[in-house]
């Protein structure tokens, strides 16, 4: 469960405190996903980004969903996804 929660968290202060949409959101991304986190390698968050912009939906939500089921399975992409 704490697990969830930090994803939660993680994408729920991404997404309040950077502005633009999901290119913006980038760097963001990579800073704490790949270097603080180690949640994913760069080659995969590129990756996820090449997804996210191919399915329907707003970018960055499709990369935390991603990421989420990535990292925690089903209940990883929906708390990624709500944050």
């Amino acid at each position: 469960m704490r697990k969830n929660l930090d994803l939660f968290l993680t994408f729920a202060r991404i997404s309040a405190s950077c502005f633009g949409g999901g290119y913006a959101m980038l760097p963001f991304f990579q800073q704490e996903l790949v270097e603080k986190r180690g949640w994913l390698t760069d080659e995969e968050l590129l990756d996820l980004n090449a997804v996210a912009q191919c399915t329907p939906g707003v970018i960055a939500v499709n990369t935390a969903t991603f990421c989420g089921y990535r990292t925690r399975g089903f209940w990883g992409a929906i708390w990624a996804s709500i944050g």
